[in-house]
């Protein structure tokens, strides 16, 4: 049906054309076949210079010969004419045999070994040489119609080889269209195996590739080579055989794909990429220079062209069927078997043909299995003969993914069939993906087996983990992925992503069963940090739904592991007191309502959001939290259904930022978070985002108060860093004067963001800031340079020793753990302290046995738990009360 459409609208065609040919499948193949993956890649074959004798003037200084330069020696014996560049210059040299040889004046260096630094005897403009003609190097052709001459060709360069091609038309395209202009009927003397026919008599039934050697030794014979060498380069192979392929004249079926290109372009305009820049980029270029699709392969199976034809020239006629009704209606039967030999069967006599004599019989070639995955839309469903209503509302299908290559196949015949037919793309969306590949950067292979098996991978790390790598990698992207042999990778998902999701969903369970507390759905807690984990999780419900609605699973992943950032090591930890009260008597009572009720607000929200993504997991986690049915049978969260503070989230996400930089700061001078530190100053411009929650910060960050100032220099100041890539393309030799002006310090910043340096503005990535604080200064920048932490690291003994106290409750708590203790198990604590470490701890004790749930603290010089404070080795042991 499709085929028939297409040559109703004057869009199919048959032509006689050279195209590239798979002499394993024995078959023509598209030009975007050999552009598959991994279809063109390195490759060694011969090269050689060889000489043409041309026949004399009495003009020339003597017997001329024009060296020609090809990598395909075997197409040598079809050689029919040879090309110049009609605006080169051609220098006559004499060659090591006293003989004069002719090649572009641009690559004599190139030949120097072979002729020498001898100085032209003279010098001819390519059309001075065009339409002379020349002994043939083979006797196969002489005597062919207009051959054996040099034309001037627009094509011909001089980046490799000598400036003069040889032609052979019946085995390059471009050596067809020149000599079709010339008047030269092609010669093909090669058969569907690839191998030469009878024609060619010295080399008949060897195959062309293996004949390289055999027709490089006939010329070496006669003296025809000036240069044998090898020469590595990309050459394309049949995707399907891995043979290296030919170029051959061939009958062949075309699409006029040359028609649709405007069309094709704009129907591609309508498509959400992702990647976002394949759709004008490989996808669109490709569009503009696409050639006529030939659509015929010369193979026994396939999809039989709907073409049959009268067998006798003098009564033509052609008929083309879309339908078994229009095939029973002219043979006046309903075939069952639409594949050969079946289908060839039918045969009828010409009814333009008054004689009765001639018969219609079906061409014999058979679809491009391309033509048939490009019809797969309407084909799935028997369109236009059944269904018609359904595909016409479900086309263009909403989504489909495939990985990049598909640009050059099934994207591609998708959508040149989809436009053609339809006018429309054939898909709405589609994700274009990379390739997976191994540590090395080699394509996954089930012979190297340089992967980690899968199935393991689902037994240990579980699928989910899996998923989530691939899901929020950059192949979604259209990059390439790297996969560890071992999985780390996959590990490390676990450890970033799951691992913290099931802690959280832990401690709620953990807490609200020690109390046997059923929480329910709440968004109205008035605390400080519910509020923020609330509207937190709104802005997560509208982001995650606007990346999913474009198919940007990667950047909802990205929200999703960023959103977890926020809830694990800022909420759950701020509120981990809430959720357990204690006082150095016991619990308080009372659970934190507000604080359980949130979280488990959140873990709902969660759970559906990253559904799609985790799940498994996810579907644990609903399963325990609620009664009701699969995570996966929920309506998609509605984030008005989730309190939005925009300004309350952006106040505590910088506010997580100068804790994180702050944490930072301390890392690198060594001072460990336990250890508490006088004093933080924030400087800069987020202080008044700040200022209303200094108490958490210092809380966060162990110190004692927080300072805020808006005066940055009295710390450091910041160093403009330009881009030099990035600018040196758009400012050209200005780029200099900017990149000194940057270290004389001689720029100003924007309110935008952006800086102006040298009467330039710079923004994005054309430049970087650095803090550089003052000497004996620790501080750091705030992400967006809008502010720097500076932390106080004098370390007083009073402040020492609340550090050590500190890591005392670390260990204790270690061993309740171990212990596999209860949170609500009450313990009597001894300990075994040395007596600097003693009087230092003494006056903490109380805030200890708070911390550990200890009735009672004794020092009785206990070691059956021995651990390191400091330089200090202490012993403790405690009991269940």
């Amino acid at each position: 049906w499709a085929f028939k459409q297409l040559w109703d609208k004057g869009l199919i065609y048959e032509a006689y054309r050279v195209v590239p040919y798979s002499w394993g499948a024995e078959t023509p193949l598209a030009n975007f076949e050999i552009r598959l993956d991994d279809a063109t890649r390195p490759r060694q074959d011969p090269a050689l210079t060889v000489a043409f004798t041309l026949d004399p003037l009495p003009s020339d200084p003597g017997p001329l010969k024009l060296l020609a330069w090809t990598t395909t020696p075997w197409t040598l014996p079809a050689n029919l004419a040879l090309a110049v560049g009609p605006d080169i210059d051609y220098a006559v040299m004499t060659d090591p045999a006293g003989e004069l040889v002719v090649l572009a004046e641009a690559v004599r260096a190139r030949y120097a070994r072979e002729l020498g630094d001898a100085t032209p005897v003279a010098m001819l403009k390519g059309r001075e040489l065009a339409e002379r003609s020349y002994q043939p190097l083979f006797p196969y052709f002489e005597g062919h119609d207009n051959s054996f001459r040099v034309l001037a060709a627009d094509f011909v360069e001089t980046e490799e080889g000598t400036g003069v091609v040889h032609i052979a038309p019946g085995f390059g395209e471009d050596d067809q269209r020149l000599g079709e202009a010339a008047g030269i009927a092609l010669v093909v003397p090669v058969d569907d195996e690839g191998r030469y026919t009878d024609e060619v008599a010295d080399f008949a039934g060897m195959n062309v590739f293996d004949a390289n050697p055999e027709v490089i030794r006939y010329l070496k014979e006669r003296g025809r080579v000036l240069r044998h060498e090898t020469y590595d380069h990309n050459y394309p192979h049949c995707w399907r055989t891995d043979t290296p392929i030919i170029y051959r004249a061939i009958n062949s079926w075309y699409v006029r794909v040359t028609d649709l290109t405007d069309r094709l372009l704009a129907a591609n305009a309508k498509i959400n990429w992702i990647p976002e820049h394949v759709r004008d980029g490989q996808f669109g270029k490709w569009l503009e220079g696409a050639r006529d699709w030939s659509i015929s392969r010369n193979r026994f199976w396939g999809s039989p062209i709907p073409i049959w034809r009268s067998d006798d020239p003098a009564y033509p006629r052609i008929d083309v069927y879309g339908s078994l009704d229009e095939i029973a209606a002219d043979f006046g039967v309903r075939p069952t078997d639409l594949h050969r030999p079946s289908i060839d069967e039918l045969v009828r006599p010409n009814p333009d043909d008054p004689t009765g004599r001639s018969m219609m019989r079906r061409v014999p070639e058979v679809l491009d299995c391309w033509f048939e995955s490009g019809s797969m839309p309407y084909a799935q469903l028997h369109y236009p003969f059944e269904n018609v209503e359904f595909f016409e509302r479900h086309n263009p299908a909403d989504f489909i993914v495939e990985y990049i290559a598909q640009t050059r196949g099934w994207f591609y015949t998708m959508h040149v069939l989809s436009v053609a037919l339809f006018d429309k793309p054939a898909f709405a969306n589609v994700i274009c993906h990379g390739v997976v590949l191994d540590a090395d950067g080699l394509k996954l292979s089930k012979k190297l087996r340089n992967y980690p098996d899968p199935l393991e991978i689902f037994e240990t790390l579980g699928s989910d983990a899996l998923r989530w790598h691939l899901m929020s990698s950059p192949i979604l992207r259209g990059l390439d992925l790297r996969i560890d042999r071992d999985g780390a990778d996959v590990r490390e998902v676990v450890r970033q992503v799951l691992n913290p999701i099931w802690s959280v969903y832990r401690v709620f369970t953990l807490y609200a069963n020690a109390d046997d507390y059923r929480a329910v759905w709440r968004t109205d807690s008035e605390n400080l940090l519910d509020r923020y984990i609330l509207a937190k999780s709104h802005d997560l419900v509208v982001s995650t739904t606007g990346q999913l609605d474009a198919y940007d699973l990667a950047g909802a992943s990205a929200t999703i592991q960023g959103f977890l950032d926020a809830l694990t090591n800022w909420y759950i930890r701020r509120s981990r007191e809430r959720f357990w009260n204690t006082t150095d008597t016991g619990r308080s009572g009372e659970v934190d309502a507000d604080a359980l009720d949130t979280l488990y607000t959140v873990l709902l929200t969660l759970a559906k959001v990253a559904a799609p993504l985790l799940p498994f997991l996810t579907e644990e986690i609903w399963s325990g939290l609620t009664d009701e049915k699969s995570v996966h049978l929920q309506d998609w969260p509605d984030p008005d259904e989730l309190p939005s503070d925009p300004d309350l989230v952006t106040a505590m996400d910088r506010l997580r930022d100068a804790a994180s930089a702050a944490l930072s700061l301390r890392d690198e001078r060594g001072l460990r978070i336990r250890l508490p530190l006088a004093k933080a100053t924030v400087a800069g411009a987020d202080t008044a985002v700040i200022a209303p929650f200094a108490d958490l910060l210092a809380d966060e960050i162990n110190v004692k108060s927080i300072e805020l100032t808006d005066d940055v220099e009295a710390f450091g100041s910041f160093r403009v860093q330009p881009n030099g890539r990035v600018l040196g393309p758009k400012l050209g030799p200005e780029v200099q004067t900017v990149i000194k002006a940057a270290k004389a310090g001689e720029w100003t910043a924007n309110d935008d963001g952006t800086i102006t340096v040298a009467g330039h503005v710079l923004s994005g990535d054309e430049f970087e800031l650095a803090l550089v604080p003052l000497d004996g200064v620790a501080a750091t920048a705030l992400p967006g340079n809008r502010a720097v932490v500076v932390l106080d690291t004098e370390v007083t003994p009073e402040l020492e020793a609340e550090g050590q106290a500190r890591d005392l409750v670390r260990l204790i708590q270690q061993e309740r753990k171990d212990r596999d203790l209860d949170v609500t198990d009450r313990i009597a604590l001894q300990l075994s302290l040395p007596d600097p470490l003693g009087v230092s701890l003494r006056p903490h004790f109380d805030w200890i046995k708070s911390q550990v749930l200890a009735t009672d603290v004794t020092v009785d010089g206990t070691d059956a738990v021995s651990g390191q404070i400091g330089d200090h080795t202490i012993g403790f042991d405690f009991t269940v009360t």
